[in-house]
């Protein structure tokens, strides 16, 4: 509650904020009222905020480098498409048993990983991300390769399942709502701010009596935790699940989210995730010239609000300062 209240102050008090915020409910009501494929990108858009909202934590919060993000997200949305299709689990003890296991996963590999830094953790994260990607691939008994697993139950819990394409979209607003209030409580609170020191200097932070190797582990395994929830949502939402929708442009797109909506903000992952997953249907009318348009429209956005669309209403300020 804490957290939606200081979201509530900072945004009411700068009209840009409020503007993007209007924009956003505007989008999801007219898509919630429309229906139709614009539904299906929202739900794309949510599903991914909360997969970056977890890797804004281990990145943006404690200054760590990750590539390898998705191979939590495919931990946790295999784990739950087997168990539901194959073993008959309910949708929430299946995606409790991916979680446990991308936990699990992140605990194991994080405490050896994580004592490396900069380029040599990147490189690390990226072959974890590759090595999940090849067994998705090769363990054809169970995850059935690239064929995939098909007929993945939808969300729900008992008798009561979402199916309906609004219904969806209400369940995964709320999840990523709460990814994004939970993220800001974290930040808010001492293990936050534990995170923020490390990421402005290690050795400060250890000077300061922060145990630097054991937060940066905990941030690791709180991202895993929003990764694997965001891969179970898929593989249901989807009701289908394959090795390609972890693989590298599950990455790739996770940073654009990440760096276009803003690094190390609350808003940002939201933001980067509705605005990345609409801006190829706002450029369809340019048929073959999309993905230039798309391409010239990041480079704009990066270069005009390097920190992300989250900082533009701080730019407004600053703007409105100068003009004062």
């Amino acid at each position: 509650m804490n957290s939606l209240i200081t979201i509530w102050a900072k945004a009411r008090g700068n009209l840009v904020a409020l503007v993007l915020w209007g924009l956003a409910a505007a989008l999801i009501l007219y898509s919630y009222v429309t229906g139709g494929y614009f539904i299906a990108v929202l739900h794309f858009a949510f599903i991914y905020t909360v997969l970056v909202t977890g890797l804004n934590i281990f990145m943006g919060f404690t200054g760590q480098v990750s590539f390898g993000h998705n191979a939590f997200a495919a931990i946790g949305g295999y784990t739950s498409a087997v168990l539901t299709a194959t073993y008959g689990w309910e949708p929430l003890s299946a995606g409790l048993v991916g979680l446990a296991g991308a936990l699990i996963c992140a605990l194991v590999i994080g405490y050896p990983v994580l004592r490396l830094r900069g380029h040599y953790l990147a490189m690390a994260t990226l072959a974890i991300g590759l090595i999940v990607y090849e067994v998705a691939v090769q363990w054809d008994s169970v995850t059935k390769g690239y064929m995939g697993i098909a007929g993945i139950p939808p969300l729900g819990i008992g008798a009561y399942t979402v199916t309906s394409d609004r219904g969806i979209l209400v369940f995964l607003l709320i999840v990523a709502a709460l990814a994004l209030l939970s993220a800001a409580g974290i930040r808010r609170s001492r293990l936050g701010r534990a995170f923020v020191a490390a990421a402005g200097s290690e050795d400060a932070a250890r000077a300061l009596g922060i145990d630097v190797a054991r937060y940066k582990l905990i941030a690791f395994m709180i991202s895993a935790a929003y990764a694997a929830i965001a891969g179970s949502l898929f593989v249901h939402a989807v009701g289908f699940v394959s090795p390609e929708v972890f693989g590298l442009p599950m990455v790739v797109l996770s940073f654009t989210m990440l760096y276009v909506g803003g690094i190390g903000t609350i808003a940002g992952p939201a933001l980067g995730a509705i605005i990345i997953s609409a801006l190829p249907e706002s450029f369809r009318t340019f048929k073959d010239y999309q993905d230039l348009a798309y391409g010239a429209a990041l480079i704009a956005i990066l270069i005009y609000a390097p920190r992300g669309l989250a900082s533009l209403p701080e730019l407004w300020a600053r703007w409105r300062g100068r003009k004062a």
